[in-house]
């Protein structure tokens, strides 16, 4: 039943990958949060394995997102060398920050960071991307991707809900950004993971199954069926407009950031 439900998990939030570029993160971490409550695992360290483990499925999604979107011709690869290196240490940084924040606390983070997101998201549903404004020197996007790499991994997602606004923000327009953000979501994932094991196995951990923050079982169960379902969602965003796109990125990002909230003020 265990593994039916990580399967169930991956095939939802795969599709949110190649339909938003998110990774998946903003489904997988409040859903393994609900899982890993009825199983009864230390309340202290849930929401840390449940952030740590999204991290090592997005690994899984991003590839197979990222592939879907490449064959479309729609990833920026030039921006994604830019902004990697940043990503990748940013992403570590941000595990061992997680780390020193209480259950609790990364909750309240989590939602708030949600909610302002989906407002903005929402606020710029029809704004129309200017064609005079482009990306940044190759320095300040390696600084950007540092800073979305750090809040990433403390939120346990694949730096969507940061690197798709960046690029749009910024004269890219809604298919090639949520493209490129797939992308940049691989850097994070494999940073973030390794940062949430290493970080995690200097802790005292009684929940059976784990590689430091990382639940194995569930990141087998919801890897498998992630990679198969993060393609036919890659699909879906070439159908759809950059507004409506943004329409339902918001209201994903709304339903989990109130939720955390709700949580972590209880």
């Amino acid at each position: 039943m265990e593994l039916i439900i990580y399967l169930l998990i991956g095939a939802i939030a795969g599709f949110a990958a190649g339909l938003f570029g998110v990774g998946g993160g903003l489904i997988i971490v409040p859903i393994l949060y609900i899982v890993f409550t009825q199983m009864n695992y230390d309340p202290n360290v849930i929401m840390h394995i449940a952030v740590g483990t999204s991290l090592a499925t997005i690994i899984v999604t991003s590839v197979s997102s990222v592939t879907a979107h490449h064959k479309k011709g729609a990833v920026l690869w030039s921006v994604f060398r830019n902004l990697a290196p940043g990503l990748v240490a940013g992403s570590f940084l941000g595990a061992g920050i997680a780390d020193l924040m209480s259950g609790q606390h990364l909750q309240l983070v989590i939602g708030v960071f949600a909610v302002w997101m989906a407002y903005k998201m929402f606020k710029g549903a029809h704004a129309v991307v200017d064609p005079n404004r482009h990306l940044p020197s190759p320095a300040l996007q390696l600084a950007a991707g540092g800073g979305i790499g750090v809040a990433s991994a403390i939120f346990g997602i694949g730096g969507g809900s940061l690197t798709v606004p960046y690029l749009n923000r910024h004269g890219v327009v809604m298919q090639k950004a949520v493209a490129t953000s797939a992308a940049c979501g691989l850097p994070i994932a494999v940073a973030g993971a390794l940062g949430f094991m290493w970080f995690g196995a200097k802790v005292q951990i009684d929940v059976p199954n784990t590689i430091g923050y990382v639940h194995v079982y569930a990141f087998f169960g919801i890897s498998v069926m992630s990679f198969i379902t993060a393609k036919f969602g890659a699909k879906v965003a070439h159908r759809l407009s950059p507004a409506m796109l943004k329409k339902c990125f918001a209201g994903l990002l709304v339903v989990v950031g109130c939720y955390f909230i709700y949580k972590g003020l209880m």
